[in-house]
């Protein structure tokens, strides 16, 4: 029978370390590396790694690292889908209150992973695949992110995902983005600046306390999302970050 550690099973408790030290790693993770992170037993390592290659939720690349494996893509789109269900009721009310599209997204390994949308009734209005995977620094949603986690892991994410330019407007230089991060962690918003897009403007904030890090946004032509909307935006998008997060606990 397996041990049990601080209320659950040792052997499962080190499984999720084992493929949360992968994702942190950018992925992939050499053996030296896990065992590095984990303090674990090589054998004990050894033994766990076999249980997930035989399962999908490992696979070993021909370097030798240990890389995430496919089964995992299914739980991770069921996850996310259940996160995005959670929120259509409140971004359908950001629309009616806004009338811009309302969006929410999460962080998948290293992108913005859109989860749910609300569009906007006008016939001029922004579209974001659901299932759409962008880079975080160029989104109002990825630097609503970013601002919740500290300075060196956005430095890691941005330095295996590299910081392209999709506009002239976009970041690109890990300064930039962290001098944006620090003033969205003061005002408590996010501002997308036409980096995604040009002409476009997109408020967002970070679900607080989410299990894993998430957002909302609206977002829509600049010439609509003005400051003034801004003002109206930023206290209903708090408000509905936070409904999301505790149906998220009561689910």
């Amino acid at each position: 029978m397996a041990q049990q550690s601080g209320g659950g099973v040792q052997s499962v408790e080190r499984v999720f370390d084992l493929l949360e030290i992968i994702a942190g790693q950018g992925g992939t993770a050499t053996l030296s590396e896990l065992a590095t992170e984990s303090e674990l037993p090589l054998p004990t390592i050894h033994r766990l790694l076999r249980t997930l290659l035989s399962k999908g939720y490992v696979r070993q690349l021909a370097n030798r690292k240990y890389a995430l494996g496919p089964r995992l893509i299914r739980l991770g789109d069921a996850a996310g889908r259940q996160l995005g269900a959670n929120a259509k009721h409140e971004l359908h009310e950001l629309v009616k209150n806004m009338e811009e599209t309302a969006n929410m997204a999460v962080l998948d390994g290293d992108y913005v992973l859109y989860v749910a949308q609300a569009p906007s009734p006008h016939a001029m209005r922004m579209f974001t695949e659901v299932g759409q995977r962008v880079h975080p620094h160029a989104s109002g949603v990825g630097k609503a992110m970013l601002s919740t986690l500290d300075d060196d892991a956005v430095r890691a994410i941005v330095g295996r995902t590299g910081m392209p330019t999709p506009t002239k407007q976009s970041l690109g230089t890990v300064e930039e983005l962290l001098a944006d991060l620090s003033l969205t962690r003061e005002r408590g918003y996010a501002i997308d600046e036409g980096e995604q897009e040009l002409g476009v403007r997109c408020i967002a904030v970070p679900l607080p306390n989410a299990p894993t890090p998430s957002a909302i946004s609206i977002s829509g032509p600049n010439t609509r999302v003005t400051e003034e909307l801004t003002v109206q935006a930023v206290p209903l998008l708090q408000a509905a970050a936070a409904r999301i997060v505790a149906s998220i606990e009561d689910s």
